[in-house]
Formats: structure tokens, C-alpha cells, sequence
């Protein structure tokens, strides 16, 4: 009774829907960060032409209109697009419509808010650190591995678990980029949408609400956990 009661609760394609968020949102993650390291790093610490270029590239997603997003990946990711186009006649890769776009979508969406707790960590860092380092002839990848990486990993998890939950409950850009097709691109918040287009789906959506409640605060408390953990040993405590 209590096992039919568990698996009762949600439906077959709620679950499923539930599973994808979650493997989007997880993939979205897990491929972002290492870019998002970099990223973070060049704008804490490194001094070019076009720096502010950069810095308003990365946080464009957070200004622009999620549909907006969503569009300009069609275009860009596409099979008719350049680089849809490209990857799909050379290596057989197609986002559009698929799962992995899905994941493109909340990856980019994220990328802001993982930058941004990253860069903000980066800039704590005493740069007399990484100087003195550096006058003992460590290269500057050596200094970053071994000096600024330790200091920097509660705000890295910090940024991970936010893009995380942040992915989770993407919804504009991937709608317009891989549409909603139920057990390929349909996540949390798409089935939430669909469910309230027919009769009587407010019960299942809101049972889908509760799930990326639940989820969300999860992630966040999760976060805040790991990186005060992580503070605390980097500091010695």
C-alpha cells in the first residue's frame, strides 16, 4: 500500500518528466563548469581589451528574454544552423529537439549565476598568493591548480548547485528550442505547462510544483552546507 502510495503519487510521464529535469539539469552542470572556471578566472583576474565585451556576453541570458535565448540557439544549433549543421554532418551530434538540447538550453541559461559565484570567490582570494607563488617560477596553470583551486571551491560549489537548480527549472528557452515532447525534451516545468492546458491537470501540476520545490531548496541547502564544510577545511578549522 505505502510502496503503491509512493509510486502513486506522480504519474508515469510526471516521473519521467521528474528523471529528465534531472539528467538535464545534471549534464547541463557537469559540462559547463570547467568553461565556467575559465570564464570566471579571466574576469577576476585578467586585464584585456574587450574585457567588458566579454563580461556582458556571459551575463546577456540574464537580461534577454528567455524566448530570445531559446531562438537564437535554434538558429545557432539547428540542423540548419551553422554549428547544428556543422556538428550533425561531421560527428552525428543533433541538439534540436533532443534531450542534450535541452540540456544546451539550461546550461546556458545557468552560466551567469555559476560565473558570477565562481568570479566572486576568484576576487576574495588575496592576489599576494598567487604572486608569491608565481615568484617561486610556478607557471600561472601550476599557481591556479595548486594555490587559487583550493581556496576557490566553495564558491565553485556554491556556482554548481546553483546552476544546478537554476537548470532545473529552466523553461523559455528550452520550450522554443527543443519544444516539449513528452520523454524527450519534456522537463519539470514544461509538463507543468502542459498539464495546465488540459482539464483536471491542475492536480498533477501541482504535485509537479511541489516536486521543483522541493528540489530547489534541496540544492540550496545542499550548497550552503558543502561550501561552509569546504570553507571550513580550507581555512584549517
Amino acid at each position: 500500500m505505502s510502496g503503491d502510495a509512493v509510486t502513486g503519487w506522480l504519474g508515469p510521464e510526471e516521473w519521467q518528466a521528474v528523471g529528465l529535469s534531472l539528467r538535464v539539469a545534471f549534464w547541463a552542470t557537469l559540462a559547463s563548469l570547467p568553461l565556467g572556471i575559465f570564464v570566471a578566472h579571466v574576469l577576476a583576474r585578467w586585464s584585456f581589451p574587450g574585457k567588458q565585451v566579454l563580461n556582458g556576453l556571459v551575463h546577456l541570458p540574464l537580461i534577454l528574454p528567455p524566448v530570445v535565448t531559446g531562438y537564437l540557439l535554434l538558429l545557432s544549433f539547428g540542423r540548419r544552423g551553422a554549428v547544428g549543421g556543422f556538428l550533425e554532418s561531421w560527428f552525428g551530434i543533433v541538439f534540436a529537439f533532443r534531450w542534450p538540447g535541452a540540456a544546451l538550453a539550461a546550461a546556458v541559461m545557468a552560466f551567469p549565476l555559476m560565473v558570477r559565484a565562481i568570479r566572486l570567490a576568484i576576487e576574495a582570494v588575496d592576489p599576494k598568493l598567487e604572486q608569491a607563488a608565481a615568484t617561486l617560477g610556478a607557471s600561472r596553470p601550476w599557481v591556479f591548480a595548486t594555490v587559487t583551486l583550493p581556496l576557490i571551491l566553495p564558491g565553485i560549489i556554491a556556482g554548481a548547485i546553483l546552476a544546478f537548480a537554476k537548470a532545473i527549472g529552466e523553461f523559455g528557452a528550452t520550450i522554443t528550442f527543443v519544444s516539449n515532447i513528452p520523454g524527450e525534451t519534456q522537463t519539470i516545468p514544461s509538463a507543468i505547462y502542459a498539464l495546465l492546458q488540459v482539464p483536471d491537470g491542475e492536480a498533477a501540476a501541482g504535485r509537479l510544483v511541489i516536486v521543483s520545490i522541493v528540489i530547489a531548496m534541496g540544492a540550496l541547502l545542499v550548497s550552503e552546507f558543502l561550501a561552509q564544510r569546504v570553507a571550513r577545511r580550507v581555512a584549517g578549522g
